[in-house]
């Protein structure tokens, strides 16, 4: 038996659900009023799919979708039509069965058993489903599996958006509670203790030690007290306790609990009454990615969400923004990627609230995962095979530039990944079938890769896709991927989304940037088929080499790539080179762990230093720069720099 919930339940009533034999669910209205006994009218029959242990464990009523959403032993979500909606007059039940049966219940085969509309097959594990709840249009289920989930209803079917685990340990989730501030509260069981967990601050709130994994309990809490209720070997248990003030006030909420290793800047968000908020997506060694809201008038980093898939630390961020919903409205597809040769691909989904604190409303939906020790297991054959190192870590992302043409279908996108164990891969996502497969890779560099790009060359024969990679002896490689993108389509296509990776052809040329690791890498599209490709190192240099690419014919058929310039700075900083980006042919900015930003002028004669400041930010890890409308026709540009820290900081140029 359970209750189901409706958004808006009429004063004396309410909808119990009892699971009997066969997996026949019964929906059925209960009414009661001061001195008369209860009253019972049946609604609908409902089917279960067929389990082991056929009963469900919670329900509640989607008002603005009309139909009941139920959870079942097995940990299946399920969608039923509404109760008003099972073809019966809302009176008609009580006057079909006689006098001595005004519930109906005993000719209830009068009423059709209606099947699932939809299912979700063990979403949360084998220990079943504890509750589901709607908050702004979204639904919300929990499990004994440690996990609860994001859903939405899509012309009558779920779909998963995102799941969050709250905490390594609890295993035994049993209910969500949103409070009028904003805070998501998870209700379960760690170990023997009853735990009130908070996502906000991502601390215990309560701790009851209780025995743990009761099935029967009951908690509220106040301003002022929190009582806990259990049965426990048939008595009834129950723990009160007076609310304690805070000892400590939080001055300023961290961004991650660990070093920021990583950082993109998503866009800018106009908000009615507010000042522009810029958004950004940080990773950390904390194993999680935050979007966060900057504001330039108050100097307040707000996060928006939190993503906690990864298993290790996230190191490398791409973002590939390709829709345009207007409004001020943000559509980007991010991808993360770090330890345990981990990938993760989410859409977000920003737009102005002036409603909430933070001023935006984030969406967040998980599109695809991928990992290699996962993609090994599904391999034919792997007992012939040398297995793939299971501690690799993707060291950095590109995306790799969509084209127009009839070359590549708009439904697949691509990323290049620089890989430590010597790998640069290549992954293609179906975004509508949430598919991530590895496409191609190659073992050229017998090194750890660190960084990748990857630009299109757009000419008069036609497009091409190019790739740059850097390892850590210093040495850069420039590749055609157009043809291996092009025939993992065709396999793709015809092994419906499933393939062996390619290899990737010999790079079309190397060079020797810099005496050990790239660390920082970034190009930048010139005039007349040449690119300009800045480098950074270990030891301190900056390196620039200017490129033409060029397409030969007959014997000399294919991509040919021409050194026309180099230069170097040998000493351009006293540390590690870690950010470094071309903001004009003729102007570089990087970034140090000397913690010093220097403008450099491209001549000529080399580059020469224009200016330097010093930022606060310790132990820089990346470096991410974008162009903003300055007043007049002066021309700016705003960095966001990571590490021990975030800061941002704008200048013209």
């Amino acid at each position: 038996l359970c209750w189901a919930l409706r958004a808006v339940q009429p004063p004396g009533s309410a909808t119990l659900l009892a699971s009997g034999p066969g997996g026949e669910m019964l929906c059925m209205d209960v009414t009661h009023r001061p001195g008369q006994v209860p009253r019972v009218r049946l609604r609908a029959r409902y089917l279960l799919p067929p389990c082991k242990q056929r009963w469900h464990t919670c329900a509640t009523f989607l008002p603005q979708q009309g139909l009941l959403l139920c959870g079942d032993r097995r940990g299946s979500l399920l969608l039923f039509p509404c109760c008003s909606s099972a073809g019966q007059p809302a009176d008609s039940t009580a006057s079909e069965g006689s006098d001595s049966d005004s519930s109906g219940l005993l000719h209830k085969e009068a009423l059709p058993l209606q099947s699932p509309l939809f299912v979700l097959f063990g979403l949360h594990g084998k220990m079943g489903v504890t509750s589901v709840t709607c908050h702004k249009d979204l639904i919300y289920s929990t499990g004994r599996d440690g996990v609860y989930r994001q859903l939405r209803v899509q012309g009558q079917q779920l779909e998963v958006l995102r799941k969050h685990r709250p905490c390594k340990g609890l295993q035994w989730i049993e209910e969500l509670r949103f409070t009028p501030d904003g805070d998501l509260l998870v209700l379960g069981f760690h170990a023997d203790n009853f735990v009130v967990w908070s996502s906000r601050t991502g601390e215990n709130l309560h701790c009851v030690p209780c025995g743990g994994g009761h099935r029967s309990w009951s908690y509220c809490s106040s301003s002022s007290a929190e009582a806990f209720a259990f049965v426990k070997c048939g008595d009834v248990m129950l723990y009160h306790c007076e609310a304690k003030p805070r000892e400590q006030q939080v001055l300023l909420e961290s961004l991650h609990g660990r070093e920021i290793t990583c950082v993109r800047h998503l866009g800018a968000v106009e908000v009615p009454g507010h000042a522009a908020l810029n958004l950004f997506v940080t990773g950390s060694e904390d194993t999680t990615a935050c979007v966060l809201a900057l504001s330039e008038c108050s100097r307040a980093a707000m996060p928006l969400a939190r993503l906690s898939d990864h298993i290790s630390s996230v190191r490398a961020l791409a973002l590939a923004s390709d829709e345009d919903l207007g409004d001020g409205k943000l559509s980007v597809l991010l991808f993360s990627a770090g330890g345990r040769a981990q990938i993760e691909c989410y859409r977000l989904l920003c737009a102005g609230d002036p409603a909430s604190e933070s001023a935006v409303d984030c969406q967040v939906i998980h599109v695809a995962s991928h990992r290699l020790d996962e993609y090994w297991e599904r391999k034919k054959n792997r007992h012939k095979l040398i297995k793939m190192d299971p501690e690799t870590r993707y060291m950095a992302l590109s995306v790799v530039p969509r084209t127009s043409t009839k070359q590549l279908p708009m439904t697949w996108k691509f990323l290049a990944a620089a890989c430590s164990d010597g790998s640069v891969r290549v992954f293609g996502l179906l975004e509508a079938a949430r598919k991530l497969v590895l496409v191609a890779e190659s073992f050229y560099h017998q090194r750890c890769v660190l960084k990748v790009e990857a630009f299109l060359h757009t000419g008069a024969d036609g497009e091409r896709h190019l790739l740059c990679s850097a390892a850590t002896d210093g040495s850069i490689a420039f590749w055609d991927i157009t043809h291996p993108i092009v025939d993992a389509l065709d396999a793709l296509h015809q092994a419906e989304g499933e393939m062996q990776p390619l290899a990737l052809s010999t790079p079309l040329l190397t060079i020797t940037a810099h005496s050990c690791g790239v660390n920082s890498l970034h190009v930048h599209k010139m005039p007349e088929g040449r690119y300009l490709v800045a480098s950074g190192s270990d030891d301190g240099s900056i390196h620039t080499c200017l490129l033409k690419v060029a397409m030969g014919e007959g014997k000399v058929a294919g991509t040919h790539l021409h050194v026309l310039e180099r230069m170097a700075v040998p000493c351009a900083h006293a540390a590690h080179v870690t950010g470094l980006r071309v903001l004009q042919p003729d102007l570089l900015l990087s970034a140090s762990v000397d913690q010093r930003l220097t403008l450099w002028q491209r001549g000529p004669g080399g580059l020469h230093e224009l200016s330097t400041t010093f930022f606060h930010v310790s132990d820089l890890a990346e470096l991410d720069c974008w162009e903003v409308v300055g007043a007049g026709t002066e021309l700016q540009f705003c960095c966001v720099l990571c590490g021990q820290g975030l800061e941002m900081l704008r200048g013209s140029a």
